[in-house]
C-alpha cells in the first residue's frame, strides 16, 4: 500500500488541523502523520510525549471513529510521534465534512465528487444505481438493433443468447437490479437518457483560425446511437478528404484514421464520469481534433502507466462490458494503443493525452504534409507538367490563374469540380450528390458557394438565386479548371 507522510511541527499541529489530515488519509490511501519534525524532516522534538501517547489515540477514536497506531520515536535524544492511518472501507467525516488526501494537498469533497466517493466506499458504481421511474417499453428498439447486430458478428454472445426478449437480454447483461433498470441500461438503451441523466450527450464544434465556433452539432440519444451518429457527422460534415485517383475510380481518404477517431469516441463514452453532468466534447480545428471527457485516472495510476501496457480499469465497467460484447470495444485496456497505432500507420504525429482539465483530452493532429495535398501541391504539379512538356494546353497562365484558386478551396470543392458534367445544368441536390453529400444549406454554403464566387460554377437564374427551379452549370473558367485538375490527378496516380 502506498502511504504518504505529513510532517508537522508540534507548535503548529492545532493550527494545521491534524484531524482533518488523518481523515483525508483514511479516505484515500492511508498515510503517516509525524509530529515533531519540521518541513525539512529534521527532528525538533515534542513536549510531554507520554501524555500524548494516551490522549491522541483516544481523541482520534472519539472524533473520527477510527483506530490508528500512535508510536513514540527517538532521534538524537529528541522525541517525535508517528501516527499511522490505514485505509478505511467506509467514508470518514470530520466536523460533517469528508476530507481527501490528493497529492500534496488535502481536499474537502463536495457535490458530485462527494457522491462518487461515498458510492465507491460502499462498493457501488454510479452506473449501477436503479432508476425506478421507467418501464421497458420506453426503451429504444434501435439501440437493441445496434447491440444485436454488433454482438452477432462477434463470438462474445451465442445466437441463443441474442434471440431473447429485450428484458431478458438486459438481465443477461446485468443491467437490471431488483427488477429496475440501472443507469447503465438507461444510457445504453434509452432514446432520451438526458431525461434521467443530464449531460449524457456529445457536442461537436468546428473552430476557425480565430478559435471561434464556426458551426456546431449536438448528438442526443442512446450511447449506441451517439457513437454511430458522431462518426457519421464527423466524416460527412467536419473532416476534409483528399482525392486519390486510380486506373478505374477515384477514392477519398480522410485526413485522420477513422478507426483512431472511433476508438477515441468510444473510450470517451465508456470512461466518462456521468455524475458530473457535462457532455463529451469534440473540437475540430483546421489541423487537429480534440476529444474530451470528464473523469480521473484510476487511483495510484500515473499518466505513464495509462499510456503503457496496463490492465483494464474502466470507469464504467457495466457500460464497457456491453460495448465489448457488442464489438464496439475489441479488447479491454487496448483503446489507447489502438489510437497510437492507427496514427503511426498513417504517419501522423503521436497523439497527445492530457489529464490537466479534470478529464482526459485526446488530441489527434494532422500531418501537415498530408493536409490539402491536392491544392497545396497544385503549383508544383503544374510546373512539373510544363517542364515535361506532356500537356501543351497547360500554360503559365494556368499556373498564375488556378494555383491561387485551388489554395482557397477545400478538397470536396475540388472534387465537385472534377465530377461536374460538361454542359448539363444540375439541381442543387444533384450537384451535392456528385460528392456524396446531402442537400443541406451547410454543405452548399461550404462547398458549392465558394465555387460560384470563384466564377467556376454559375447559376442559371441569376435574378432569383434561391429559386426552387434553380440550376447550376460549369462555366468556361470552371471547365478549364476541371481539365487542369484532371490532368494533375491523372499524373499523380
Amino acid at each position: 500500500m502506498n502511504k504518504e507522510t505529513q510532517l508537522v511541527e508540534w507548535k503548529q499541529i492545532w493550527k494545521d488541523d491534524y484531524l482533518g489530515w488523518l481523515a483525508g488519509y483514511a479516505n484515500a490511501n492511508g498515510g503517516t502523520l509525524i509530529i515533531g519534525k519540521n518541513d525539512s524532516g529534521n527532528v525538533i522534538g515534542i513536549d510531554n510525549a507520554p501524555k500524548l501517547l494516551v490522549d491522541l489515540p483516544n481523541k482520534i477514536r472519539d472524533v473520527l471513529g477510527i483506530i490508528v497506531d500512535v508510536n513514540l520515536k527517538t532521534e538524537n535524544t529528541l522525541e517525535y510521534i508517528e501516527i499511522t492511518v490505514p485505509v478505511y472501507s467506509h467514508g470518514i467525516s470530520y466536523k460533517g465534512e469528508y476530507h481527501y488526501r490528493s497529492g500534496s494537498t488535502k481536499q474537502i469533497l463536495k457535490g458530485a465528487s462527494l457522491n462518487k466517493f461515498l458510492l465507491d466506499k460502499s462498493g457501488l458504481q454510479w452506473e449501477a444505481i436503479e432508476v425506478s421511474a421507467i418501464s421497458f417499453p420506453e426503451l429504444d428498439l434501435k439501440a437493441f438493433d445496434f447491440f444485436r447486430k454488433g454482438a452477432s458478428q462477434t463470438t462474445r454472445l451465442s445466437e441463443s443468447e441474442l434471440v431473447v426478449s429485450n428484458e431478458i437480454l438486459l438481465e443477461k447483461l446485468n443491467l437490471i437490479s431488483n427488477k429496475s433498470l440501472t443507469r447503465a441500461a438507461i444510457l445504453l438503451f434509452h432514446n432520451n437518457p438526458e431525461k434521467f441523466i443530464s449531460g449524457a450527450y456529445i457536442k461537436i464544434g468546428f473552430f476557425n483560425e480565430h478559435l471561434e465556433v464556426a458551426f456546431h452539432d449536438e448528438i442526443h440519444g442512446s450511447l449506441f446511437y451517439q457513437i454511430e451518429e458522431t462518426i457519421e457527422i464527423l466524416t460527412k460534415k467536419y473532416l476534409r478528404t483528399n482525392l486519390r485517383f486510380g486506373d478505374i475510380k477515384r477514392t477519398e481518404e480522410l485526413d485522420y484514421p477513422v478507426r483512431a477517431l472511433r476508438e477515441a469516441i468510444i473510450n470517451a463514452i465508456a470512461h466518462k464520469d456521468y455524475s458530473l453532468h457535462n457532455p463529451v466534447q469534440i473540437k475540430v480545428f483546421e489541423n487537429k481534433i480534440q476529444i474530451f471527457n470528464e473523469g480521473t485516472l484510476p487511483n495510484n495510476w500515473t499518466i505513464e502507466q495509462f499510456l503503457g501496457n496496463h490492465p483494464s480499469r474502466p470507469a464504467n465497467p457495466m457500460i464497457a462490458n456491453v460495448l465489448f460484447r457488442a464489438g464496439y470495444i475489441e479488447a479491454w485496456g487496448t483503446g489507447i494503443s489502438v489510437i497510437i497505432r492507427e496514427c503511426n500507420i498513417r504517419g501522423l504525429p503521436l497523439p497527445q493525452f492530457n489529464f490537466d482539465f479534470g478529464g482526459l483530452m485526446v488530441e489527434i493532429q494532422q500531418n501537415n504534409l498530408n493536409a490539402k495535398v491536392l491544392s497545396s501541391g497544385l503549383y508544383k504539379a503544374l510546373e512539373l507538367l510544363l517542364s515535361q512538356g506532356s500537356n501543351p494546353s497547360i500554360t503559365d497562365r494556368n499556373i498564375s490563374e488556378f494555383a491561387p484558386i485551388a489554395k482557397r478551396l477545400e478538397d470536396k470543392s475540388l472534387s465537385l469540380i472534377i465530377a461536374f458534367p460538361e454542359g448539363d445544368p444540375l439541381r442543387r441536390k444533384d450537384v451535392m450528390t456528385l460528392i456524396d453529400l446531402t442537400n443541406q444549406t451547410y454543405n452548399t454554403e461550404r462547398y458549392l458557394t465558394p465555387l460560384i464566387k470563384e466564377g467556376l460554377i454559375s447559376q442559371i437564374i441569376k435574378s432569383r438565386p434561391n429559386s426552387s427551379n434553380q440550376r447550376y452549370i460549369l462555366t468556361e473558367k470552371g471547365s478549364k479548371f476541371k481539365y487542369v485538375l484532371r490532368s494533375i490527378t491523372k499524373n499523380e496516380s
